[in-house]
Formats: structure tokens, sequence, C-alpha cells
């Protein structure tokens, strides 16, 4: 059975081209899911419903254009991948994308190429990121995120801890830390751990 799926962003609010093309492929109207979203948004109640409802192995998922499916290129062979694996077939209808049609072997084809294209993105973004980080350390800088903890800090906070009636929360609001930061650095009752006395002796 053919089901399918129609989106628009909220400022549009005409899907009538959309399900227009779906009804003329032969898709009844009460088999359309319509969502009216932001493509950006991850919250799509209407394609977690559309995608719930389709049965393994037997239905198509019938869309206008790609870009009405997924949120980027990521999402959209995430969700191809679990159709893939429920055996659900997919079916684009124009755009670029209207060469796509999962229930042939040249329409997977093309898909498969998308899906490399898409891990080669990420594997160039990954070098991108290390080669960045390497040269960051040759000139002497360390990525990654400074830890507010000082000398000044961490004393005020050893005293503020001997004393038993010292509120956890209110003292990492006080010293502008987190008490993932405080116990880094001191032990529930004030002793020093190891970043502590590293920063010491400093």
């Amino acid at each position: 059975m053919l089901v399918g799926y129609a989106r628009v962003s909220k400022s549009d609010g005409n899907l009538d081209l959309q399900k227009d093309s779906l009804i003329s492929e032969g898709i009844l109207l009460e088999k359309i899911y319509e969502e009216y979203a932001s493509g950006k948004r991850e919250d799509r109640p209407e394609l977690k419903q559309c995608l719930k409802s389709l049965r393994d192995g037997e239905d198509t998922l019938v869309v206008w254009k790609l870009d009405r499916l997924g949120r980027n290129l990521r999402h959209l062979i995430e969700i191809v991948q679990e159709l893939e694996q429920r055996k659900i077939g997919l079916k684009v209808l124009t755009g670029k994308g209207s060469c796509i049609e999962t229930t042939t072997a040249s329409g997977r084809m093309i898909f498969a190429i998308f899906a490399a294209l898409s891990e080669y993105e990420r594997e160039l973004i990954t070098e991108r990121t290390k080669a960045g980080l390497k040269a960051a350390r040759a000139r002497g800088r360390k990525g990654g995120r400074k830890f507010v903890m000082t000398k000044t800090k961490l004393t005020m906070a050893r005293n503020a801890l001997q004393n038993k009636d010292t509120k956890i929360n209110d003292l990492c609001e006080e010293l502008k830390i987190t008490r993932y930061t405080l116990y880094r650095y001191l032990s529930p009752e004030g002793e020093l751990r190891d970043y502590g006395y590293k920063l010491l002796s400093m």
C-alpha cells in the first residue's frame, strides 16, 4: 500500500500541490499524513505517526520532494535505513530526488551514493577538526573548555566545606562553578583531590 507524507512550513500553509501530486500517484486521501512544521524542527509528530503506521514488508512511503522528509542529509539517510531494515519502500515524485525509488535496483544504488557522500562529509569534518587541534597545539594553544576553578575559589570552597551547614548549591552559585567542578578538586568533606593539589602547586 502507498502512504503519503506532506509537509509545509506554517508560514506557507498550503499543502494542496503536494496532496494533489500524492493523490495522482494513487494514494488515498486518508493515507496522506499532513505536517505544518519547519524542515529544521526535530519534533514532527505527524512524521513519527506516519513512520509508525507503515507495515513492514508491505508499504511504500511516498513524498513530493526529498526535502519534505529529512531535516538534513544525515537525518534523511537514517530514515531510509530504517525503512530498508523494515523492508518498506520510498518513492520521491519530483525534484532532484525523483530518481530515488528504493523498490528498484537503480533507486537503491543512487541512494547508496548519497549515503557514501554523507559518510565522506563526516570523515572530512573529523579530519579538519583533528588538523585544527593539532595546529593549535603546535602554537601552544590547547583546545577544550577552560576550567573555572582558581586557587582563590579552591581555598574558599575548601574552608566552606569544613562547615557542615554549608549548602553545596549555594556555594557553587556563589563561586560560579558547577558541582562537577567542585568535586573534581575537593571531596564532599573539603579534602583536596589530585586536581586540587595540582592547582595549588602551580
